[in-house]
C-alpha cells in the first residue's frame, strides 16, 4: 500500500511510491483508516534518520505519529522541519549553533528547541495550513535554498538551480532570474547565508545529464 506521506518543499504530503533519505514527524496526522486528516498537530515538526538504534515501525499505526519522509534534508527544511535532538543528535547540535548565533538565545523559561520551533511555525504554514512564502532576488539565495518555479519548486545549489521532484533533481537549462517566491522559511534562510549548508540529493552533485536518474538506495520500510 502506497501511503500520502511523501512530503513536498511546498508541505504538500502525496501518495507515491518514491522513497526518501529521512523521516519525519508533525504527530498524529491519520485516522484509524490511515487516512490523513490534517496537515500538522503540534509545532515541533522534525527531520529524522530512517534507522535509529534498531527501532522499527508500522507505518500509521493507531495513536502514533505518522511518519513523513522527504528526498533529502534540503526537501525538509523547506517543509518547515529541523533535525531530530534524539535520532540525529550531531546534526541537532549544529543546526542550533549556528541558529544561536544567527537568532540569539531563546527567551527566559522557554528550550532552544521550543524557541525554534514557535519562530519556525509562524515562517512555515498560515492559518487554515497554508504555505507561508516570501519574495527574494533568486541570485541572492544562499545554497541548500528552495524556491517555487512556476507550480514546482527548484534548488539553489553551487552556482546552479536544480528542477525539484520526488526521485531527484534535474538541473535547470534556462536559469530563473528576478524576484521569486521562496519556499524555504526565511530563519531557516539566514542560517544558511551564514554557512550552514542542508545535506541535499545526491543527483545534484551528478553529471547534469544523469541527474535526474540518481536516485538515493534507502528503502524505508512501507
Amino acid at each position: 500500500m502506497t501511503f500520502q506521506n511523501r512530503v513536498d518543499p511546498f508541505g504538500r504530503l502525496h501518495a507515491i511510491p518514491a522513497r526518501g533519505a529521512f523521516m519525519g514527524n508533525r504527530g498524529i496526522l491519520h485516522d484509524a483508516a490511515k487516512i490523513i486528516v490534517r496537515t500538522h498537530a503540534h509545532q515541533n515538526w522534525v527531520t529524522c534518520a530512517l534507522a535509529f538504534k534498531g527501532r522499527r515501525r508500522e507505518i500509521m499505526q493507531p495513536g502514533k505519529y505518522t511518519e513523513l519522509f522527504f528526498l533529502d534534508e534540503a526537501t525538509a527544511f523547506a517543509a518547515g522541519h529541523r533535525p531530530c535532538a534524539e535520532c540525529r543528535r550531531a546534526r541537532y547540535k549544529e543546526f542550533t549553533g549556528f541558529w544561536q548565533n544567527v537568532h540569539g538565545e531563546p527567551e527566559t523559561g522557554r528550550s532552544v528547541p521550543r524557541s525554534i520551533d514557535r519562530m519556525l511555525h509562524a515562517h512555515r504554514v498560515a492559518r487554515g495550513g497554508r504555505k507561508v512564502t516570501f519574495e527574494a532576488a533568486v541570485d541572492d539565495l544562499p545554497d541548500g535554498t528552495i524556491f517555487a518555479a512556476g507550480d514546482r519548486a527548484a534548488l539553489v545549489w553551487s552556482g546552479r538551480q536544480f528542477d525539484w521532484s520526488h526521485h531527484g533533481y534535474a538541473e535547470r537549462s534556462a536559469r530563473i532570474s528576478g524576484s521569486v517566491s521562496v519556499l524555504t522559511p526565511r530563519p531557516l534562510l539566514d542560517c544558511f547565508a551564514t554557512g550552514f549548508r542542508p545535506l541535499v540529493h545526491q543527483s545534484c552533485d551528478a553529471d547534469p545529464a544523469c541527474a535526474a536518474a540518481s536516485v538515493f538506495s534507502w528503502n524505508p520500510v512501507d
